[in-house]
């Protein structure tokens, strides 16, 4: 018995292990006389074969089924079709017939200086570029109405311009038979042969007659004409309705067994095959019914070389179904842009240069974007409003929320920025008028002017109002409740050093610095850093906007000494860490507090500290829900 082997590649050995069937047993049955024991044994190696394929194809979309990004997704369908064709190299061009993109090439062990100069060959030359562009094929390259034909011309190495052997049968055999042994001629979703692999069905034979009727599990059958065998189609290829570019029935297929001695190939493509060091190549369209022809997978050969019929048959069953998920993937990852376009649009596109504070700002929207806001705008007289939020939902609905929220928000400061409490009973206000089935959180704090900046003087007019510094009036906030850190520390003024008319040393709680008032509804507690304390900012509970007939909280002052920070986020950083909210604010303080000291005084090296603290899979984890934004303020 002699097994029919996958070709070899150079430098490679075959990615899938040959069938234990013969070549005569997988595309003929046994003769009639045969006796029992041998054609037992002839349907034994059959079905070993359908079980050794089936087990492949299972664990290859499996893994495919685990991807979640259409990046992931595109890598796995070119590793998975490289190991069933046999090659090493690859690359895949993402280009939907719709127009509404991504446009983007991807490749498998190609960088992108390789992938750079293979765009240099004209389009018209590509398989990729044939199959998405609908060109005829020419140079060598036959493509019929669905079957492959053996009228071409021959390669020095015995192969076909299509890729087979001189004397291999045509894709379904000269009797109607597919890879394995299957009846072929009948395509449905894209896989070849009419029933499944406990009982092989008939298909329509060469002839164009059924050879027997199909099973009680198989679907009805496509009928097809007879079996071109010589005649090469010349015009262009125009997929049918029952031409969809089945690659498991060898349409829509290109195949270059032999580049460099191929005839009617461009020059060019010639060149860079040569410099890239592939001598083949096979190519195959992406398509699924939701979104039409998305894109072409091509895998390229080091030695001149094409996929046997077993291969082809197996990357069309795995195509069949892995199109279909790309085709999700690729409309979620459209829905997602959109998304994070019209957040981005309603976010601040900078952040503003306030004197003597430094800003930094990490954010990421969930995979159906969410209602996570932030904002930081200066206000009169050298006044810093700074604010985060979450609105309760998601989708584009959550994220138009969030933008009527955030612009509000922005009006309300500027009217009444140093009355936090006032700013929030306002958005409350607004939220139940017009979103009365959403809740939000929100938390606004007004940073005013240091002390001695333009403008906070105690000249002719400079009374008490937004941005003229502490006011002499200005008494405890009923309800506030003592404050860490805010107000003067017994004990304070024998700092040495610290002598009347000089700056106290930076990091000293309770030392000179802005006044910061803020106000939280439902929202998580701020988290000030310093080279002497960590610690949060206890603002007074409340619940959060709309839930209530009437918001009303009390306000909470502090002052950040210099050399500070103030930390600002959202509840999807702690959510992000999977662990109790108890747990999760507790990783957040030891997180802060463990903050080396060469970047504490740098807000960006800060913030990137604590998410790598925090979040060690990284920010824009797509299995994650949850929104996350992350503001940090430096008082210097």
């Amino acid at each position: 018995m002699t097994t029919p082997h996958v070709p070899k590649v150079a430098g490679i050995e075959p990615a899938l292990p040959a069938p234990t069937h013969t070549a005569e047993s997988a595309t003929a049955s046994a003769p009639a006389d045969t006796p029992p024991e041998p054609r037992r044994s002839a349907v034994q190696d059959r079905l070993s074969g359908w079980i050794s394929d089936l087990t492949t194809l299972h664990g290859l979309t499996e893994q495919l089924a685990r991807t979640r990004t259409l990046e992931a997704a595109l890598q796995e369908l070119l590793r998975a079709g490289a190991s069933l064709v046999g090659a090493r190299r690859g690359l895949v061009v993402l280009e939907p017939s719709d127009g509404l993109g991504p446009d983007t090439t991807i490749g498998l062990g190609l960088g992108r200086a390789d992938i750079g100069h293979i765009e240099t060959v004209p389009r018209r030359a590509q398989s990729f570029g044939r199959i998405l562009d609908g060109l005829p094929v020419t140079g060598g390259l036959p493509m019929t109405d669905g079957l492959t034909t053996h009228g071409g011309p021959t390669t020095a190495n015995r192969l076909h311009a299509d890729g087979h052997p001189v004397d291999a049968p045509a894709d379904h055999g000269a009797d109607g038979s597919g890879p394995n042994g299957l009846q072929g001629g009948a395509c449905a979703g894209g896989l070849q042969g009419g029933g499944s692999a406990g009982g092989p069905q008939g298909g329509a034979a060469a002839n164009g007659e059924r050879t027997d009727s199909p099973g009680p599990n198989s679907p009805s059958p496509v009928s097809q004409g007879p079996v071109s065998t010589g005649q090469v189609s010349q015009g262009p290829y125009t997929p049918g309705p029952d031409d969809s570019g089945c690659v498991a029935c060898g349409r829509g297929h290109i195949a270059q067994p032999d580049i460099p001695g191929g005839p009617g190939l461009d020059p060019r493509l010639r060149e860079v095959a040569a410099h890239l060091g592939y001598a083949a190549s096979y190519a195959v369209p992406l398509e699924a019914g939701s979104v039409g022809r998305f894109g072409a997978a091509v895998w390229l050969y080091d030695e001149p070389a094409a996929p046997a019929e077993r291969q082809r048959h197996l990357v069309g069953r795995y195509l069949a179904y892995a199109t279909e998920h790309l085709a999700r993937l690729l409309e979620l990852h459209r829905q997602r842009q959109t998304v994070a376009t019209l957040r981005e649009e309603l976010l601040p596109s900078r952040l503003p240069r306030v004197p003597g504070v430094r800003l930094a700002v990490r954010h990421s929207s969930g995979p159906l974007g969410g209602g996570d806001w932030y904002d930081a705008l200066p206000l009169p007289d050298g006044a810093l409003g700074l604010a985060v939020g979450s609105v309760t939902g998601s989708g584009p609905g959550a994220v138009a929320a969030m933008g009527r929220l955030r612009a509000s928000l922005r009006a309300y400061a500027v009217m009444e920025g140093e009355d936090p409490v006032a700013v929030l009973s306002d958005l409350e206000l607004l939220l139940r008028l017009t979103e009365p089935a959403r809740s939000a959180t929100a938390l606004f704090a007004f940073a005013e002017a240091p002390p001695g900046a333009p403008g906070t003087g105690t000249g002719p007019g400079a009374g008490p109002g937004a941005g003229a510094g502490p006011r002499a009036d200005a008494g405890p906030v009923p309800g506030a409740g003592p404050v860490p850190g805010a107000g003067a520390v017994p004990g304070a003024g024998a700092v040495p050093g610290a002598g009347p008319g000089m700056p106290p040393p930076p990091g000293i709680p309770g030392a000179a610095g802005r006044r910061i008032v803020l106000a939280g509804a439902g929202h998580c507690p701020p988290l000030i850093i310093g080279e002497r304390r960590t610690e949060y900012v206890e603002t007074t509970l409340s619940a959060p906007l709309g839930m209530l007939a009437c918001w009303e909280a009390p306000s909470v002052e502090l002052r950040p000494a210099p050399g500070e920070t103030l930390l600002l986020y959202s509840d999807g950083l702690l959510r992000r860490t999977g662990e109790p909210m108890d747990r999760a604010f507790a990783r957040l303080h030891a997180a802060a507090a463990g903050v080396p000291r060469a970047v504490r005084h740098d807000p960006e090296a800060l913030t990137d500290h604590l998410l790598r603290t925090l979040l060690p899979e990284g920010l824009d984890a797509p299995e994650s829900p949850e929104d996350v934004v992350l503001l940090t303020a430096y008082f210097e």
